[in-house]
């Protein structure tokens, strides 16, 4: 056994370590796991029961679930029957020797056929039986896509990645075009946020096979039809939601003050993604965490809006009195992007003809922002109308939310249309092939059915825009539109579609 440690550069440590993260190889239980599941974990066997695709690659920000759904994920294969020794498991950010390793996870796998398995992946696909190779939080190995696919072509298995960086897994994508199904993990939907609460809001109502249904006007109206109908339960779902935000560990620990569990949030989420994902760049280049702190309180400051850059730097410049170019705020802007703490939307492009606009800025989750500035800005309807100062503000954060839910619709092209040339703005674009769906946030007790719908009604008389009808997305469910282009529902109902 120690030849074999030598052989394929593996050090006793790490070979414990990798025994530890795979206990079931020995007989023993895997951690204690929430009862409560997210939608992923049936979203990821759909991938692997379907097989389109040798990887499955789930991204989302740090903290959302991803590790706990590919762990239950796990306990139901081995519970299924699989053989224990089929399913390697490796938590690539708990393991620092990897980044000592030529082609890390290859030589894992060299080493697990060898010392575990005893055959390879291909004998154990001809005797009949499936294999699973887990790697989570991925992007932590350096050029990990050549060697999934490397793995994925030359060995009969299964591979699910997990990942928390935008940038590293779209560029592992890329590389990897034909070999992997990607899944887009947010934070907890409506329906998910009930469960954890012992509310019946039943199923997600957007079906995970495909986009076709958001191009037909009848899939929007049976929406608002099913929001109507279970309004007691999604009122307190949003609720509950609209304290807390959408991160699992906020629902898990109800019974605990919002005050601890928003340090929690910063501690584990945002400084944890700005010390330690984000500390050094390309080329070993350190990166400057009071930089990248400003920035992420100014895109708080800024939710749902689209500030230029050159706004940036300049505020940037004021807070820590140092000379910061516009370039450089936009770059570290993107570098939150890239962790998927905002979700960055780009500017509609129609015609390879780029529109001028900036990035519109929406945050994963409205609990980050008042976990990071101590401020609660609430959006149920009820509360909100108990403190209307707050009204602007809301209107900013309900248009994040929904942009942050869109943006997890895997493979849903979203964007925005700036005001340009006397049209105005549109608060978001969803293209599905040639179709382009406006889509409108108006959260306000009243909606004026002509000024409230201007830039939906432009957009859709556009005829280069192919667009069959509009969204206005309102509090309430009594937000009434004449126009018959336009279905009008509640935030609240939006957040019913996963």
């Amino acid at each position: 056994m120690a030849l074999l440690f030598r052989e394929l550069s593996l050090t006793p440590a790490l070979v414990q370590d990798l025994r530890r993260m795979n206990p079931w190889w020995e007989g023993r239980p895997l951690p204690v796991l929430p009862v409560t599941r997210r939608h992923l974990v049936g979203q990821i066997h759909r991938r692997l029961e379907q097989r389109l695709a040798p990887a499955v690659v789930v991204r989302g920000p740090r903290q959302i679930g991803k590790t706990t759904a590919q762990l239950q994920v796990l306990q139901d294969l081995l519970d299924r029957g699989v053989p224990p020794p089929n399913v390697f498991r490796v938590q690539a950010d708990e393991l620092p020797e990897l980044a000592e390793l030529s082609e890390p996870i290859l030589r894992l796998v060299d080493w697990y056929e060898a010392a575990v398995l005893g055959a390879t992946l291909n004998e154990v696909a001809r005797r009949g039986e499936p294999t699973y190779v887990f790697l989570d939080e991925v992007q932590n190995l350096r050029d990990w896509a050549p060697q999934v696919k490397s793995l994925v072509d030359s060995s009969t298995t299964q591979v699910l990645v997990t990942g928390s960086s935008a940038l590293r897994i779209e560029l592992g994508r890329d590389s990897l075009a034909g070999r992997i199904s990607t899944l887009e993990a947010g934070v907890l939907s409506l329906t998910e946020i009930a469960a954890f609460h012992g509310v019946d809001l039943t199923r997600p109502f957007l079906d995970d096979d495909g986009l076709e249904p958001l191009t037909r006007r009848e899939f929007w109206e049976e929406l608002r039809g099913f929001g109507r109908e279970h309004a007691s339960a999604r009122g307190e779902a949003f609720r509950w939601f609209s304290e807390r935000g959408g991160y699992p560990l906020v629902h898990q620990r109800a019974d605990v003050p919002w005050p601890l569990l928003a340090d929690q949030l910063n501690e584990n989420v945002i400084r944890r993604v700005i010390q330690h994902d984000l500390r050094v760049g390309d080329r070993g280049s350190r990166r400057d965490p009071a930089l990248l702190e400003e920035l992420f309180r100014l895109a708080c400051r800024y939710v749902g809006q689209s500030p230029g850059a050159q706004l940036l730097a300049r505020e940037t410049q004021r807070a820590l009195s140092a000379n910061v170019g516009s370039q450089r705020a936009l770059q570290y802007l993107r570098f939150l992007g890239d962790t998927l703490l905002l979700r960055l939307i780009e500017p509609l492009e129609i015609r390879l003809k780029k529109r001028r606009g900036n990035l519109k800025i929406c945050l994963s989750d409205h609990g980050l922002r008042a976990s990071w500035l101590q401020e609660v800005v609430p959006l149920d309807p009820p509360a909100l109308a108990r403190e209307p100062h707050l009204q602007p503000l809301a209107g900013h954060l309900a248009e994040s939310v929904a942009g942050a839910a869109l943006a997890t619709i895997a493979h849903l092209d979203l964007s925005h249309l700036p005001a340009h040339g006397g049209e105005p703005e549109v608060d978001f674009v969803l293209t599905v092939g040639t179709r382009r769906i406006p889509v409108e946030i108006r959260y306000q007790r009243r909606i004026d059915p002509l000024a409230d719908t201007e830039g939906l009604r432009t957009f859709i008389e556009k005829t280069a825009n192919n667009a069959p009808f509009g969204l206005l997305i309102g509090q309430t469910d009594e937000e009434m539109v004449v126009d018959p282009r336009i279905v009008a529902l509640p935030l609240s109902s939006l957040m019913l579609l996963r």
